[in-house]
């Protein structure tokens, strides 16, 4: 059976990998949280007295500082899987090394958020 698409019409909107715009608007939504929420954190975890240990016990187990926290690393995470995944498709040309690394690369970010969910609600009790 023949497609009779022209090529343009074959590969509109969608980049190299299949799925270039969503990713691209994902990585600038994740970019745009972190700009507005780093500062917050770093402003409230600075105000809290955060050298000391039990300031920053107390600031990590507060509704506020904890909600704060898990949003920042929560952007801050998913902005890293999304950049080592560019990378990872762009220079990676095996596709077995490609497919674990991707794999890898979720593991890691899905391990470091659930620890940091974990300290979090451990601090909370």
């Amino acid at each position: 059976m023949s497609d009779y698409r022209t090529p343009t019409a074959k590969v509109r909107g969608l980049g190299a990998s299949g799925h270039g715009a969503g990713h691209w608007i994902a990585h600038r939504v994740s970019a745009i949280a972190m700009f507005l929420l780093a500062p917050v954190f770093v402003w409230m975890l600075a105000t809290s007295g955060a050298p000391d240990p039990d300031a920053t016990r107390a600031f990590l187990a507060s509704p506020a500082g904890s909600i704060v926290t898990l949003l920042t690393l929560t952007a801050a995470l998913y902005h890293m899987r999304l950049g080592m995944q560019v990378i990872i498709e762009d220079y990676i040309h095996k596709t077995g090394t490609k497919v674990l690394l991707l794999v890898g690369n979720t593991l890691l970010t899905m391990g470091l958020w659930l620890v940091t969910a974990f300290f979090l609600v451990k601090f909370a009790l």
